[in-house]
């Protein structure tokens, strides 16, 4: 298994894309993320495939219905044998706890995927929770309140801009991960996000891992700027 804590977002229209990139890295084993855009296209072959090549799968589905039919869908993606999968943890924490449930019920080994919560998208900030979602409270106070719930219904982690994972390790412990998108090298553009960081400055905010999308993927030197960003990241 690799000990990366860099998950590769594989922002890609379809499966021979997605070949064409993981091969650029050789016997690198990556941890990587796929998000909804390719799961929906490709559907459980590109799983597949990306786990035939050895690495390890962040499934970015973001959950977010019911109690029960998140746990429904939860033991079918636990099938999958994936390692890390999500939900939103706005849904509540009787969702999050229907969550666990359904991938302990679900798993195929010993060892379920690790769950983690989505607080506030990077692409929040404080004017859209005041003014179009109507919630009345910092965005910091609010992140944190969200992941208080996770970790009370039993999930692993949060997702969560690096500017709030030292809040949430403070408060809930080194061992409840933060996984953090929204990173840059210092001459990328921020394009559609609003709280960035870069690999080193996540690593001073305690972020357990990061995720890094055009960064990488968008680079002339995909596996060069990968051990860069590995490199300021994990040192």
């Amino acid at each position: 298994m690799t000990d990366s804590r860099i998950c590769i977002a594989l922002d890609f229209q379809n499966k021979a894309e997605v070949k064409e990139f993981l091969e650029k890295f050789n016997d690198e084993k990556l941890y990587v993320k796929v998000g909804m855009e390719l799961f929906y296209g490709e559907g459980i072959e590109i799983i597949k495939m990306i786990k035939e090549m050895g690495h390890n799968i962040f499934l970015d589905l973001k959950l977010h219905d019911i109690p029960n039919t998140v746990k429904s869908a939860m033991k079918q993606l636990a099938k999958l044998e994936v390692d890390m999968v999500n939900v939103h943890a706005s849904g509540s924490i009787a969702m999050m706890k229907a969550a666990i449930e359904g991938l302990e019920a679900g798993k195929t080994g010993d060892k379920r995927p690790l769950c983690i919560a989505v607080t506030c998208l990077t692409s929040l900030d404080q004017e859209v929770l005041d003014n179009e979602l109507l919630i009345n409270d910092t965005l910091e106070n609010v992140v944190l309140k969200w992941a208080t719930n996770a970790k009370e219904a039993g999930l692993d982690g949060v997702v969560c801009s690096p500017l709030e994972s030292k809040v949430i390790h403070d408060n809930l412990g080194m061992e409840f991960i933060t996984v953090t998108p929204g990173i840059r090298l210092a001459d990328d553009s921020v394009n559609d996000q609003k709280r960035v960081t870069t690999p080193a400055m996540a690593r001073e905010l305690t972020s357990s891992y990061i995720v890094v999308g055009r960064t990488i993927t968008g680079s002339a030197d995909p596996y060069a700027t990968y051990k860069k960003v590995y490199q300021d990241f994990q040192g």
